[in-house]
């Protein structure tokens, strides 16, 4: 079953961003959106991302990413909606 997922990454490593991307860059097509902060005062980089996939891939990508060094991962699931549901809906009626 297909789940909605935010994953929120922060980077204490600058040296980590590199793998990072390259793991973002595989899983790609779990992708929906991805908002990245970098935190110059504190010296950190933030990156949220939307996912829409198979529990277990996302779950797969968290845990590659948390085990990089100097990255900190944390993932929130919610269950998709039907494909049906996911169309914009037309404009409002009066």
């Amino acid at each position: 079953m297909d789940r909605i997922a935010v994953l929120s990454l922060i980077l204490e490593d600058p040296g980590s961003v590199g793998e990072v991307n390259r793991l973002l860059h595989e899983c790609g097509d779990l992708v929906v959106g991805r908002m990245g902060l970098p935190y110059r005062t504190r010296g950190l980089s933030i990156i949220t991302l939307v996912l829409d996939g198979p529990q277990e891939r996302i779950s797969a990508l968290s845990g590659r990413l948390g085990r990089l060094s100097g990255v900190r991962a944390s993932t929130s699931y919610a269950k998709a909606p039907a494909e049906a549901s996911r169309e914009p809906s037309g404009p409002a009626g009066p």
